[in-house]
Order: C-alpha cells, then sequence, then structure tokens
C-alpha cells in the first residue's frame, strides 16, 4: 500500500506577500512543495493531491506536471498527481453563503475538497511548510501500519523549539497526550517567540502571556488519516455551518475537526513526535534563511541538486 499525500496549497499568503507555494528557493529554484514531495517520494507515498484555488490552478498544474513528469516511485511506478480546488461557495447545498464573505472556509474544508478523489490512508500537510525526512517516514510507516483501520488518526509532534522564527511571534497549537500517547487536547497560542532570557513565551487562549516548554509537542498541520475521516469530518462541518454560516471569517480548522471527534468518541489521533526541525515562510522576512536553508542541504548533499532532472 502506497499512502497518498495531500498538499494545502490554496493559501493566499497575505503575510507573506504572494504565493508561497509556488515561490523558488532552492539552489535551482526549487519550491518548498518540491522538497516535500521529494521526502515523501523516498518515504513510500504514491500518490499526491493538490488543494488550490481556481485561479491559479492551470498555472500551479502545468508547473507541476512538468516538473515531476519523470518521478518513479520507489517500486518503479511514475508518481501519480491530483488537483482539487478549495472555493467559498463549496459547501452543502441546504446552507446559503454569505455573499459578503471572502475568506477561505479553513483548512479541514480544504481537506474535504479531496474526499472523492482519496480512498487511501493519507497524509495531510502545508504547501509552505518544510517537515524534514524523518517525519515522512514516521508518518508513512503509521500510514501502512492502519490501512485497514478506522476512526485511528496520527498528528506528527514537532518540539516547539524546532519551529520558532527570528522574523517574529509565530501560532502554535500546543498539543496534550494522555498515558498511551492519545492526542487530548490541542490549545493554540500566539505570540509565541524566545526572549531575551532563552525562554519560550506565547500568549494562551485566554490572552494570558505565559511560559511554554521549549520541548513541548506542537501541531504543524502534518496529519495522518484513513479514509473514513472524510465522513466523520463532514459530519463535524454539517455542524459548524450550522452554527456559522452567516459569520464571515469563521474557519474550520482541522483541529476543531479532531477536536470534536475525540470528545463525541468517533475518533483518536495519537501523537508521534518527529526529531526534524521545521521551517517555513510564514513571513516574507523568513525568505532568506529558508533560501540559505536549502543551500545548506545542497552544498552537504543532503539533498540532489537540481532536485528533479
Amino acid at each position: 500500500m502506497k499512502p497518498t499525500l495531500l498538499v494545502l496549497a490554496a493559501g493566499m499568503g497575505s503575510r507573506y506577500g504572494g504565493l508561497k507555494q509556488m515561490d523558488g528557493l532552492g539552489p535551482n529554484g526549487e519550491t518548498i512543495i518540491d522538497y516535500s514531495i521529494y521526502d515523501a517520494v523516498q518515504a513510500g507515498f504514491g500518490k499526491v493531491v493538490y488543494i488550490v484555488r481556481e485561479y491559479f490552478r492551470e498555472e500551479f498544474e502545468k508547473t507541476v506536471r512538468e516538473k515531476y513528469s519523470n518521478v518513479k516511485c520507489i517500486d518503479g511506478e511514475p508518481l501519480e498527481f491530483e488537483f482539487a480546488i478549495q472555493e467559498l461557495d463549496r459547501i452543502p447545498s441546504e446552507f446559503t453563503l454569505n455573499p459578503e464573505r471572502q475568506k477561505p472556509w479553513g483548512t479541514a474544508h480544504a481537506v474535504l475538497m479531496a474526499k472523492d478523489i482519496i480512498h487511501e490512508p493519507f497524509a495531510v500537510i502545508n504547501g509552505d511548510d518544510y517537515y524534514g525526512k524523518e517525519s515522512f517516514r514516521v508518518l508513512a510507516d503509521w500510514l501502512r501500519a492502519h490501512e485497514n483501520t478506522e476512526g485511528q488518526y496520527s498528528i506528527i509532534g514537532f518540539e516547539l523549539d524546532n519551529t520558532l522564527s527570528e522574523s517574529g511571534g509565530v501560532s502554535r497549537g500546543i498539543c496534550t497526550a494522555d498515558a498511551d500517547g492519545k492526542l487530548t487536547h490541542i490549545e493554540e497560542h500566539h505570540n509565541i517567540a524566545m526572549a531575551a532570557d532563552g525562554k519560550v513565551y506565547g500568549d494562551n487562549s485566554k490572552g494570558e502571556k505565559v511560559e511554554l516548554d521549549g520541548k513541548a509537542l506542537c501541531s504543524m498541520n502534518m496529519w495522518g488519516f484513513t479514509p473514513d475521516y472524510f465522513e466523520k469530518s463532514e459530519a463535524v462541518f454539517h455542524g459548524f455551518l450550522e452554527k456559522n454560516i452567516g459569520e464571515l471569517k469563521a474557519e474550520f480548522y482541522i483541529p476543531f475537526a479532531i477536536d470534536c471527534m475525540i470528545k463525541d468518541g468517533s475518533a483518536g489521533t495519537e501523537l508521534i513526535s518527529t526529531p526534524s526541525r521545521w521551517f517555513g515562510v510564514t513571513f516574507k522576512e523568513d525568505r532568506p534563511g529558508v533560501v540559505a536553508k536549502f543551500k545548506e542541504f545542497a552544498d552537504k548533499g543532503i539533498y540532489p541538486t537540481p532536485l528533479y532532472r
């Protein structure tokens, strides 16, 4: 069984100032997605599904198909590709969209756009985040081991210290698990940064500034799901829309959907730690550091250069 990788690439990149998922950051113009695809293929994934917006789908799809046309999976078969569209009006027919709404419905809604495409265990990642080789290996192993299970999902937890930005405070969901390693809660914290004293501080869900454990595991939106996730998430989405269909900014996020499933007992989620260091381009100021990191990877032979030939 070759799991599928679902890439969330529909974000607008308002803080970054452009489409981060198409920005060439590697020594030969490679994007962060390019590195994620490379790592995923090496870990045994067999298909990639991109969630994009309609206005840039044609350009995006053309670039992807040209770039990855010669990529082979570890079994020698060509890497497969699919594309799905996330738009505001892609909601159940019984709901009427507020015509003034402009924001997308969030990451969990984006994943639902692939429910008619994906029929095997799959991973979800952000298109503008670098997760590291080990993270993909760990998640691929988990997905293969859970091919025939339902209601059992996973989240890759990164040590908080390994996810901070030098360009400003970030938002992270701090994960809590029980004695069996099952996720019990994700608490969103904002303005997380390392202070002059070397300690990490952030604002908790109550708006209180608190010291955070740098080794605490946090969510960077890297998940492992079995196909039954779609049906369960769709049911949660209905309840979400019943309360928020008229709102202009409310978003349906994956942690919210998972939290609802944990509370009603319909699904459990395993928290899996990774030693990898995350980095990405949350801010435009992050770009030079990411460019330097990919150059370092190439110089050390961690990745071939160019990444694809």
